[in-house]
């Protein structure tokens, strides 16, 4: 009973630093919002959902044009389900994927859905640094 606790606390606290990092690189970004979608956390640009977290599930599903290219690299880490056929999505591991692969499929999913008016923004931001 109490492995199970504390394996449950573990899981948590690992989705926990998963969540702030995920926080930290969308929602700096212009016009990103959070909502819930389904029970979980989803982050939308232009009124379109780039990424949603699977909490139960430790996964994050996430609009790539790419994604190929990813699941060629590392399937075990980036996959898609029967339900991801038809759409520009995949799932990536959470448990496997790295903070810098994330960051980058993060920030090319939100300049695939923002408008062109946010992704100037942008880059104007980046540019500034």
């Amino acid at each position: 009973m109490i492995y199970i606790f504390l394996l449950t606390l573990i899981m948590a606290t690992d989705m926990s630093i998963f969540m702030q990092f995920l926080r930290s690189v969308v929602l700096p970004l212009p016009g990103v919002v959070e909502k819930i979608h389904f029970e979980d956390p989803a982050f939308y640009v232009n009124n379109k959902i780039f990424t949603n977290v699977k909490l139960g599930k430790e996964l994050l599903a996430i609009y790539t044009i790419e994604r190929e290219q990813w699941m060629e690299r590392d399937p075990h880490t980036f996959f898609i389900t029967n339900h991801y056929l038809h759409y520009k999505y995949m799932l990536v591991r959470l448990k496997t994927v790295s903070p810098e692969d994330l960051k980058n499929l993060l920030i090319t999913a939100y300049l695939a859905r923002a408008t062109k008016k946010l992704v100037k923004e942008y880059e104007e931001i980046i540019s500034a640094r």
